[in-house]
């Protein structure tokens, strides 16, 4: 399709030439590197950002796939055991925070978890001993 598309510009600026006397250069350039930069064959850091993508896509749908198992197991024990309910109302203000969190938000978070842990280990080893 884009190969008769070139034909019939070439074609038509040939008519352009013919009826003016005088050689279209510039547009003549500017439909050869519009036909090249159609044409190109796409590189290979291209092909590796489409290979990316499509694997991304891939991750986010086995993801989106636990979320939903998780959501039916929730959604099921809240419905057997009202108990259930009663804890995660009482406990959201823990893990609403976590799972509404933005990616930036979840890496202060993971952060300020991670700072903390050798201060965990400290604490545990001086019970211990």
């Amino acid at each position: 399709m884009s190969q008769q598309l070139f034909e019939l510009l070439s074609t038509l600026l040939n008519e352009v030439e013919t009826l003016s006397n005088q050689e279209e250069v510039d547009l003549r350039a500017k439909i050869e590197a519009l036909k090249s930069e159609v044409t190109k064959v796409p590189s290979q850091s291209l092909q590796h950002t489409v290979d990316t993508e499509l694997e991304l896509a891939s991750r986010m749908d086995k993801l989106t796939s636990k979320l939903d198992e998780v959501d039916e197991m929730i959604s099921s024990a809240i419905t057997t055991d009202p108990r259930v309910k009663s804890i995660l109302s009482s406990t959201a203000d823990v893990w609403m925070p976590v799972i509404t969190a933005s990616s930036d938000e979840r890496r202060k978070f993971s952060s300020l978890v991670n700072d903390g842990e050798p201060e965990a280990e400290e604490n545990k080893s001086r019970k211990v001993a």
